[in-house]
Parts: C-alpha cells; sequence; structure tokens
C-alpha cells in the first residue's frame, strides 16, 4: 500500500463522520457532491445531449468521434443544482433554477434574494442509437429517475424509444419524466395530437402516469419547470450508508498530460456511483475482478487483484473528504495510470479490501422474456417473425450486470432458470439484476431479464 498521509483538516471531518445520520438531502453534503443519480432516455437525435447542457451548463458530447457524427457514443456525464427562490416579495415566488455543480450559493434573477439549495443531480446521458444498446443498460445500472426524450416533430414510438422504456422497466426504475422536445418546431395541433399519442404509448408501462413536460431544450424553454418537477417527484432515495462501501465502475482514466516529470504523476481514477456505503480519503481499497488474462494451456481466467488507496474523492470541481451512495464520484488513486487509462476499469467493482463480492465465472439464474422483439416496428404480418424465442443450450447472450457487458453461453434451461458460463469474470452477488440481450440482425436485442441466484467462481468449479 502507499504511505500517502491524510491532512488534519480532512481526518478532523472524518473522525467527527457519523454514519447513522447522513442524509442524502442534507445541504452540507449536496454542496459537495449529487446525490441523486438521473438518467437521459430515447431515440437518436431526440435531444438528450441538449437537455443535459440545457440543465447543467456542461456538453456530454466530449470525444472526437461523436463531435464527427453529433451524436453520443459513449456515457455522458454532467452535474447540476437546482434551487428555489424562497422569497415572498419576488415577483415569481416559488421559481426553480438550475446552476453549476460549483455554484455555492445562488440569487434569484427575479428579485435579488438567496435562492435555496434543493437537489444535487448527477446526469447520466446515454447513446440512442440501436448499435449501442450495452452502453445504454451500463448507465441504466446507477440511475435513480430516468428523462425519457420525444422529439415533438417525429411520430411517437420511435424504435429505441420503445426500447430504452422497456429497458429501465426490466431494471425496475419507477422514476420517469417525459419530456416532448422540440415543441417549437411543431403547430400546436400536432403538439396535441402528440400527446395523446405519448398517453397512449406509455399506457400500462413504468410511464404510465408520468408527467409529459413540453420543452425546447435548444431554446431553454420550460427548462424551470422541469427543474420544478425533479426537485419535487423524485422521492428521497433510500440509502445504506453503514455497510461495507461498493462503487461501480463506469468509467477510468489517466489524469496526466504527456510529457509531464515522473515525480508529478497522478495515480489513476476511478468514477463511478456508490451503491452502498461510504468511501474515505485514505481508505486501502480493493479493485475485483482486478486484472484478467488466461492460462495459454488451460484457457482458465487467472485473475490478479488490485489494491490501492484513496488520495482523492471528487465530484467535478468539489473536493471531498468522504462521499456517500448517490451522484458520480472520480476516485483518485495511487494505481498505476495505466491500468485506467481509457475506461479499462469499466465493469470493475471497488470497495473495501476483502469486502467485494465473489469474482464469479458462471451463474444460475431465474429470468424472464419479453414476448417480442422490442424497438422494432413490425405490421401485423411480421410480428409472429418479431416474437422472442426460448433460450437454447449453447447460444450465446450478451449479459449486463450492473456496468458489464459480458458475453455468455446458455449451458442448460429448465423452466425459468437458466446457468450460463460467462464469457468474461464478473464480481457480482445473489439478487443482481441483469439484463439479456440476443444477437440478431447484427445488432443486440434486449429479450429479458434476469436475478441472479447463485454465482460460481473458479475454485468452486474446479
Amino acid at each position: 500500500m502507499s504511505t500517502f498521509v491524510v491532512d488534519e483538516k480532512t481526518q478532523a471531518i472524518l473522525d467527527k463522520l457519523d454514519l447513522t445520520k447522513l442524509d442524502p438531502f442534507d445541504e452540507t453534503i449536496m454542496q459537495g457532491q449529487a446525490t441523486v443519480n438521473i438518467g437521459t432516455i430515447g431515440h437518436v437525435q431526440h435531444g438528450k445531449s441538449t437537455v443535459v447542457r440545457a440543465i447543467s451548463t456542461v456538453d456530454t458530447v466530449r470525444h472526437k468521434t461523436e463531435k464527427e457524427r453529433n451524436i453520443t457514443i459513449k456515457l455522458g456525464y454532467a452535474n447540476a443544482k437546482f434551487f428555489k427562490c424562497t422569497s415572498a416579495t419576488c415577483e415569481r415566488p416559488g421559481c426553480y433554477k438550475s446552476f453549476t455543480s460549483a455554484t455555492k450559493e445562488a440569487v434569484c434573477g427575479k428579485c435579488g434574494s438567496t435562492m435555496q439549495l434543493l437537489r444535487h443531480a448527477s446526469f447520466v446521458d446515454c447513446p440512442g442509437h440501436d448499435i449501442l444498446m450495452a452502453t445504454m443498460l451500463n448507465g441504466v445500472a446507477v440511475m435513480d429517475a430516468a428523462l425519457l426524450l420525444i422529439a415533438g416533430n417525429e411520430t411517437c414510438p420511435q424504435p429505441q424509444t420503445m426500447e430504452h422504456l422497456a429497458a429501465v422497466e426490466i431494471m425496475k426504475l419507477r422514476n420517469v419524466f417525459i419530456l416532448q422536445n422540440k415543441i417549437d418546431l411543431v403547430k400546436e395541433a400536432d403538439a396535441a395530437k402528440q400527446y395523446d399519442d405519448i398517453c397512449a404509448f406509455v399506457r400500462g408501462t413504468v410511464a404510465d402516469g408520468s408527467p409529459i413536460i413540453p420543452i425546447s431544450a435548444q431554446k431553454g424553454y420550460n427548462i424551470d419547470v422541469l427543474c420544478e418537477y425533479i426537485c419535487n417527484k423524485i422521492p428521497k432515495p433510500i440509502r445504506d450508508f453503514t455497510s461495507s462501501p461498493q462503487l461501480i465502475v463506469i468509467r477510468s482514466f489517466d489524469v496526466n498530460l504527456p510529457g509531464k516529470d515522473i515525480n508529478e504523476l497522478k495515480g489513476g481514477v476511478a468514477g463511478g456511483s456508490i451503491l452502498k456505503g461510504v468511501l474515505r480519503v485514505g481508505q486501502d481499497i480493493e479493485i475485483r475482478p482486478g486484472m484478467i488474462s488466461r492460462q495459454q494451456d488451460t484457457g482458465k481466467f487467472v485473475i490478479t487483484p488490485i489494491y490501492s488507496k484513496i488520495v482523492l474523492l471528487q465530484a467535478e470541481k468539489n473536493i471531498l473528504p468522504y462521499a456517500i451512495p448517490g451522484g458520480l464520484i472520480g476516485v483518485g488513486t495511487t494505481l498505476d495510470p495505466t491500468l485506467a487509462k481509457a475506461d479499462r476499469l469499466v465493469g470493475r467493482v471497488l470497495g473495501a479490501v476483502g469486502q467485494l463480492p465473489d469474482v464469479i465465472i458462471e451463474v444460475e439464474m431465474s429470468f424472464h422474456l419479453v414476448r417480442r422483439l422490442l424497438g422494432i416496428k413490425s405490421s401485423e404480418g411480421e410480428k409472429k417473425e418479431n416474437r422472442v424465442k426460448k433460450l437454447q443450450v449453447d447460444e450465446t447472450l450478451m449479459l449486463n450486470i450492473g456496468s458489464t457487458s459480458t458475453g455468455a453461453v446458455v449451458l442448460s434451461v429448465k423452466g425459468d432458470l437458466a446457468r450460463m458460463r460467462l464469457l468474461q469474470p464478473v464480481c457480482s452477488g445473489v439478487n443482481e439484476k441483469l439484463a439479456i440481450s440476443r444477437k440478431i440482425d447484427q445488432k443486440w436485442r434486449l429479450i429479458g431479464w434476469g436475478l441472479i441466484q447463485h454465482g460460481f467462481t473458479d475454485e468452486q468449479l474446479q
């Protein structure tokens, strides 16, 4: 382990920390980090990244290929704080507004009075293209709520509108807001007709009865109304602060610039959301499954544990002495930065040494398949062809477990139970949800969901 020493000020805060009294909506905590994760989902080019930028001022389309194609390819991230004016003399009392994550104190633009901080949220911007469904499912793993974008100038539903809504329903996400975007591009009668189409589309789904908010993300219309819904309609999440900490890694990177002096190099950074427990600066950590390789003669996995120490906790520009569940957190470590660069740690789980779930290579699970392929428009005559077939022994599927996407070979099927061999080791426990996809016409299509009943390590199978 590293000889890193926590400074006196941070240590004093950690010594006073009482895990039994933590509140995710406490203003002291929200000033430092986001405590709610909100995802943006929907069809490609319906305005997911634009609405995140309208709320947070952060452009989540950052990579060169994304900018060239003007689509989201990797998961995008941004934080924002939400404030409310509480002045009785304001010309618009009770108005809501979003600010950047670094904002400490906000002033009402109508009356000049100090506004009250109500929420600090992280946004997970999911790609909408059908070939990036696995990436979208990785984002769903950390969401507390979702914004379903539907473009007002297109018919509803579009293919990925259907598939994304089904995905959040499968993963048991209950808080969904529907945004009827690009409302400035259509006539009032057309917008009203599409409103009826949206109501019909979501009837009987998890989004049935969800608010439908007409907005123009590009021009900022009704963003204040969206802020109000985020503050008042997302219930306080139930968090476990006292268990051993567990963070699922959904990004990792090397922060060192080329040519930097060796004495100034910083360790690798893992980014993700804490599922339970509290991470502290100075804490010894383990990352599972660690480094994965195969023996050439036997083909068996060789899993080398990764041990490190937390030297920095950061939420965008805010430096934290400790981090609680909810929100996206950057964890600076003493790791060799090459181990973290270019998202090499994505899919791993970070936590206290010796306290993480086992690394498994086979699973027994209960599963449920949807009746027909999602996200595919079909005529009455084609519905039979789009019916989801039963799982077949020896077929290869894709499983999304937490932030991990891995292939899996079906070993046996009996009723609603199946046993599968994973093509990549996964750190996961019993009762964890997973999404099941099958490759159809060269694209991975979501066909169902499952629940892990038992996991088998390499040692148990020998």
